[in-house]
């Protein structure tokens, strides 16, 4: 064969292959569609997805309307995770997309989509959001739920044998509340569902419910089956006496007890509106105050400040509660709850750095608990002038918080500067609580320091243990004009022995003027329980609330 020849038949025999490769990678607009809408599936971009829908498919269904069709879907199968593969064709630009959903009740769904294409983009209809689904079939779930789990005292006491304390704690069963139900719903609870509304049956929801089983319906075809399981009885951290001594300190009155053991994170005992409660926290807010002036270096225990009934902030006059003298060093102000001290200094401190000290503590964070309420403090630049700021720092204002707040923030001192997170379910094994680091373990400790002066010889004597040290911090947050005792004398030369008249305590003689509040823990180097108590319009805090805490302290020293 002629050479020519020969080079024009190889030259004919590459343009062939290359024919042939070209040709066998060639992809029709509709299969592009395809793989790029199964692409943006695996990626959760459903906007990419909706984009590579046909005209005539975004006429039919809106964003908003396809966005949904997957939401409703993953939300009936209580889908948690996906796995979406390639699209392959199946002739007839038919091309299927194998997926795969992992879902809370029925395990793993497996399948496949089918995807009708052309040249325009995906020919997509509501029964291609979900494997299994044919044409004009719409998934449903029949929902059944196991028995409710049975609570447990931490001593392994049935509560329903402990019918003295139950009522307090055990709380009500009863159609979903509006803010549980996003949750709830998530975990596969039908809406007409009876969970907890209360006390330990809402606190502990997610362990009392179980599992829900029931059908996964594609149209009126069984898709995926599950039992219902019902869960373990749950042993919880609520410790009988100590409930029974929260009970008797509240005495009926409207107002939270509650108590934990810091180390561990677990909640002794709960009574009244210890989670749901917020008022001004009064003076146990100079905690908060106390550690972000000590922080920030703008005061020492050894700072002094003139004795005086009133202070000045921002033109006007804030009086101390009662008219009453005080001052002297910044460890003896604490020690005898002094306004005329602490709304200056929280001025000084400035609303960012107090603010960002109380969010530390916990404020403006939702609680571990689900269903407590929030602890708020207003934003450092929707505060105000140096008064709202002094006012904040002694607990007034618009600060708002909890028993369980409170607690949180004694806790943290006693913990060195590390706040726990608290649980009302006890661990399989004695372990310390996992912790937050708030503030350094110098300034917390010299904080507690000042908080067993509060105790040895301030406003929060009425919660004296003897051979035991304890930490504390009253609050009397006033909710009226709470000037009505006289002024005090004149301080003697020994600020260290200075009077703290017992009916004017950091407080009003009128009982319904004011908030009562304290919080402390015992022992006070190794704290094994911390109280706080809030009484609604009922004193002073040391002369009503440290007493009611002292015998819950009493009772957790006591286990």
């Amino acid at each position: 064969m002629p050479r020519r020849v020969q080079a024009l038949a190889a030259a004919g025999a590459v343009a062939l292959g290359v024919g042939l490769v070209c040709g066998a990678t060639h992809q029709s607009k509709a299969e592009k569609a395809a793989k790029a809408f199964a692409g943006a599936w695996s990626k959760g971009d459903f906007a990419a997805m909706y984009g590579h829908l046909s005209p005539d498919a975004r006429k039919r269904f809106t964003a908003t309307a396809f966005r949904n069709a997957y939401a409703g879907n993953a939300m009936t199968a209580t889908a948690r995770d996906s796995a979406i593969g390639r699209a392959k064709g199946r002739g007839n630009d038919v091309y299927a997309v194998p997926v795969r959903i992992g879902t809370r009740i029925f395990g793993t769904v497996d399948g496949t989509v089918e995807l009708k294409a052309s040249d325009s983009g995906v020919d997509w209809r509501p029964y291609m959001s979900f494997p299994g689904l044919r044409a004009g079939e719409r998934l449903t779930r029949v929902t059944k739920l196991p028995p409710r789990a049975e609570l447990l005292a931490r001593d392994g006491t049935p509560f329903s044998k402990l019918p003295d304390i139950a009522p307090q704690v055990v709380g009500e069963v009863g159609p979903m509340l509006a803010e549980d139900v996003a949750r709830l719903t998530e975990r596969g609870y039908p809406a007409h569902a009876q969970v907890g509304t209360s006390g330990l049956q809402r606190f502990l929801e997610d362990r009392v419910g179980g599992r829900p089983g029931g059908d996964l319906l594609a149209g009126s075809r069984v898709i995926a089956h599950a039992e219902p399981r019902a869960a373990k009885p749950v042993r919880t951290t609520i410790s009988p006496a100590v409930e029974r001594a929260a009970i008797a300190a509240l005495a009926g009155r409207l107002g939270g007890v509650v108590a934990v053991r810091p180390r561990s994170g677990e909640i002794l005992a709960f009574a009244g509106i210890a989670f749901s409660g917020l008022q001004p926290p009064g003076s146990t807010m100079k905690i908060i105050t106390l550690t972000g002036a000590l922080e920030a270096k703008v005061a020492t225990p050894r700072s002094t400040y003139p004795y005086a009934s009133s202070t000045t902030l921002s033109g006007v006059k804030l009086d101390n509660a009662n008219g009453e003298n005080c001052g002297g060093t910044l460890a003896r102000a604490f020690a005898v709850s002094c306004n005329s001290v602490f709304a200056p200094l929280g001025a000084t401190l400035g609303a960012t750095r107090l603010v960002k000290m109380a969010e530390r503590f916990g404020f403006n964070h939702a609680p571990e608990i689900p269903g407590a309420a929030t602890s708020a403090i207003p934003r450092a630049s929707e505060i105000g002038d140096d008064l709202a700021v002094g006012s904040s720092a002694i607990g007034q204002g618009r600060v708002q918080a909890t028993a369980l707040q409170m607690v949180r923030v004694a806790s943290a001192i006693g913990l060195q500067g590390r706040e726990p997170k608290l649980t009302l379910a006890l661990p399989a094994k004695p372990r310390a609580a996992p912790t937050t680091r708030v503030v350094a373990p110098s300034v917390a400790r010299t904080v507690r320091r000042l908080m067993v002066g509060v105790v040895r010889d301030g406003t929060g004597v009425h919660a004296q243990i003897p051979g035991v040290a304890v930490a504390g911090k009253t609050g009397t947050a006033e909710l009226e004009t709470t000037t009505k005792c006289p002024p005090a004398a004149p301080p003697p030369a020994d600020l260290a022995q200075a009077p703290v008249p017992e009916s004017c305590q950091d407080s009003a003689s009128r009982t319904d003027d004011t908030d009562a509040w304290f919080t402390a823990f015992a022992p006070a180097r190794k704290p094994r329980i911390a109280v706080a108590v809030m009484l609604v319009r009922n004193g002073a805090g040391g002369d009503t609330a440290a007493p009611a805490a002292r015998g819950v302290l009493l009772a957790g020293l006591k286990r």
